[in-house]
């Protein structure tokens, strides 16, 4: 197994954790927490996507400017967590029923990938998603841009 792989489950895990831990979690301070570890989590997994601008935008856009906001709001609103629990076990065989469909989908795209056989990768993908100096002036002087 390759590093790259390695790093791919540890942060698939750390995302899939802490997405858990933000719909779960009692405090929303801590849940917003947990939401810029799984918006970091999902930067560094574009990052190893090789979707460099994806990863930055993410990381600037989200954690840098919309958690900063929403911490700023729920830090100066008093919210009231015991009224917004009231209907919570009224809706959990629908939101069960829901996560396991979701589940077996996933596990259905993802078993579906591991029993293809590898294949050939061309040579022209090598270069998709690196964002660099070199790879715009290549372009520009065979005039595609």
């Amino acid at each position: 197994m390759e590093f790259t792989t390695v790093l791919f489950y540890v942060f698939s895990a750390i995302l899939i954790l802490a997405a858990i831990r933000v719909i779960t979690t009692s405090n929303p301070v801590h849940a917003a927490l947990f939401l810029v570890l799984s918006f970091c989590s999902a930067a560094a997994l574009w990052m190893l996507l090789k979707a460099e601008f994806l990863s930055i935008v993410l990381i600037l856009v989200y954690v840098g400017a919309v958690m900063v906001l929403f911490l700023f709001v729920v830090m100066m609103v008093d919210i009231k967590l015991s009224k917004l629990r009231e209907g919570f076990w009224g809706y959990l065989p629908l939101a069960a029923t829901i996560g396991v469909v979701i589940v077996l989908e996933m596990a259905a795209v993802l078993f579906r990938g591991f029993w293809r056989a590898h294949t050939q990768v061309p040579e022209v993908s090598a270069n998709i998603g690196t964002v660099s100096y070199t790879h715009l002036r290549a372009h520009e002087t065979r005039g595609n841009l």
